[in-house]
């Protein structure tokens, strides 16, 4: 599915750094950047790297053709820590090797990370629209990195299910290697944000399989990311985002992510606690109230449905339901 030209045109002053002595360090090269993956139209599907123009342009800094030894993946551009970003940086400042917009299709930011860890009920409200406790510690769980899937591609529908539902959700990338990271040092170990939909099958996730989670959360395109990874400096504030979710053009889901429970430092350190963290691996961090199941009657989603998953800051990722 293709993206109207009207979502490219936002987000352009995400970009002002604050000034404050001695600031601590929050991304990896204090750079701020909308970084993505896509395709070249007529290039044999090879994945690229780039930069999204913000001043001036639309268009997207192919980063191999700025700088041939750069990588062309977002998780390997990533393993070189600051010397990838750098490059990133001085590749948008050049104004060279901009691809227009009409000639690619941009991907998901990453593909095949080494772990996508997601954190069930998040929100307070979205516990209390289920009657579930509110948790205290996270509730972690797992979908299979095969589940992501692009920005504007389609979800499609398994046939093994009848309940398929949404889940708008804030999804952030790590950026270097850590394990027992400290909370206080937690966002020195992420790259960046986007916006993520978990999108679930409700009658496997909580009917079947032993009413364990993974069968429900991880069929084929059940796992849109993107448009793009926001570096972690270009976000004020991961703490105040408005979140919504759109079915139809229907708001479904409107809420903020200072309603999270457990912020994104806390979920870095606790599960550092258990796993080695590596670049590119993608957390989501919990979806707020206005779920399909939990509605009276509960509505999930068919055929034909278009799913606009927005976040502030962020962008917004669109797709159809084939």
């Amino acid at each position: 599915m293709r993206l109207p030209h009207r979502s490219f045109c936002i987000f352009r002053s995400l970009f002002s750094q604050r000034q404050q002595p001695n600031p601590p360090r929050r991304g990896l090269s204090g750079a701020a950047m909308r970084l993505v993956q896509f395709h070249r139209h007529g290039d044999g599907g090879r994945i690229r790297v780039g930069v999204e123009q913000v001043d001036g342009g639309l268009g997207v800094v192919d980063l191999k053709e700025f700088d041939p030894s750069m990588p062309s993946t977002m998780r390997e551009l990533l393993e070189l820590g600051d010397k990838g970003l750098e490059c990133a940086q001085r590749a948008l400042s050049s104004g060279r090797c901009v691809v227009e917009r009409s000639d690619l299709q941009l991907l998901s930011p990453v593909l095949a990370p080494e772990k996508v860890v997601c954190v069930g009920m998040n929100y307070r409200d979205h516990c209390l629209e289920q009657n579930a406790p509110i948790p205290k510690e996270p509730i972690i769980f797992s979908k299979f990195p095969s589940a992501i899937t692009g920005p504007y591609d389609d979800i499609i529908l398994p046939s093994e299910s009848e309940e398929v539902d949404w889940e708008v959700e804030l999804a952030f990338v790590i950026g270097r290697r850590g394990k027992h990271i400290k909370e206080e040092d937690a966002l020195s170990y992420v790259a960046g944000f986007t916006v993520a939909n978990d999108v679930s099958a409700r009658d496997w996730q909580m009917k079947r399989n032993g009413k364990q989670w993974l069968l429900g959360k991880t069929f084929d395109s059940f796992c849109p990311l993107g448009p793009a990874l926001v570096t972690t400096d270009a976000v004020k504030d991961p703490h105040n985002l408005g979140v919504s979710c759109l079915v139809n053009g229907d708001t479904v889901q409107s809420s903020n992510t200072d309603q999270m429970i457990f912020k994104t430092e806390a979920l870095v350190a606790w599960v550092s606690k258990f796993v080695t963290l590596t670049p590119g691996d993608v957390f989501l961090t919990g979806t707020p109230p206005g779920v399909g199941v939990f509605r009276k009657p509960p509505v999930f989603l068919k055929k034909g449905d278009v799913v606009e998953c927005q976040i502030d800051q962020l962008g917004s990722i669109i797709n159809k339901v084939v």
